[in-house]
């Protein structure tokens, strides 16, 4: 399939819909979760509801994540934070999802992993809809989402038994988000350490409109 987004026609971000997209990016989330001792043999399916997203390197895929869409089934943070994804189900006007399977090899920039992170939210926000994403983590990498990109924490620490690990569950306002795109969006690495932010690293807002159009135009 084709690179939805492209950078020096080394780096490429594409929407994964083949077996053998979905094998590769299995094979990074469990070489990288074991890396970071997680249990457990972790294998993307194919799902209507789940969108894998992939970040590939000169060909080789350095980072994916799965985005997951509520449904009458839910999402995967219900398994253990049922009663906090429902409050935020319940605000008016609310849509939800989460980001799933995150993994990024030590070798993938930062701007590599924005760039990920970035079409992902255009896929939530602008596609299908979305007003909050949900992302299950674990309490080492707490301080990044809050502080570089504004995730909340909503309940208790609990264990997830798809890692064997403990987990909090946080939240993002996709309004928040769009907001600090708009304001940061481009600016680079300088920019993200002054501001103590990641979104400096997203595309700027000219490039999201372009990044919008296409993917609009393909579905």
């Amino acid at each position: 399939m084709e690179d939805l987004v492209t950078d020096e026609k080394s780096f490429g971000i594409r929407m994964i819909d083949t077996v053998e997209g979905r094998s590769q990016a299995s094979l990074l989330i469990n070489k990288m979760y074991s890396w970071r001792g997680y249990a457990g043999t972790h294998k993307l399916t194919d799902d209507p509801n789940r969108i894998t997203l992939t970040a590939s390197d000169k060909g080789e895929v350095v980072g994916t994540l799965t985005l997951g869409l509520d449904s009458p089934i839910g999402i995967m943070a219900d398994e253990i934070f049922k009663d906090e994804v429902d409050a935020v189900r319940m605000q008016p006007g609310a849509r939800v999802c989460e980001i799933t399977k995150l993994a990024f090899d030590n070798g993938g920039s930062k701007t590599q992993m924005a760039s990920l992170f970035h079409l992902s939210v255009i896929y939530a926000r602008d596609l299908h809809h979305c007003t909050h994403i949900f992302i299950e983590i674990n309490p080492r990498h707490r301080r990044f989402y809050e502080q570089m990109l504004g995730f909340k924490r909503l309940g208790e620490l609990k264990t997830n038994p798809r890692v064997d690990a403990p987990a909090y569950l946080l939240v993002v306002d996709l309004a928040y988000v769009s907001e600090q795109i708009q304001k940061l969006g481009g600016g680079g690495m300088a920019q993200a350490m002054a501001a103590r932010s990641f979104y400096p690293l997203f595309y700027s807002p000219r490039e999201e409109c372009g990044i919008i159009q296409r993917l609009r135009n393909i579905q």
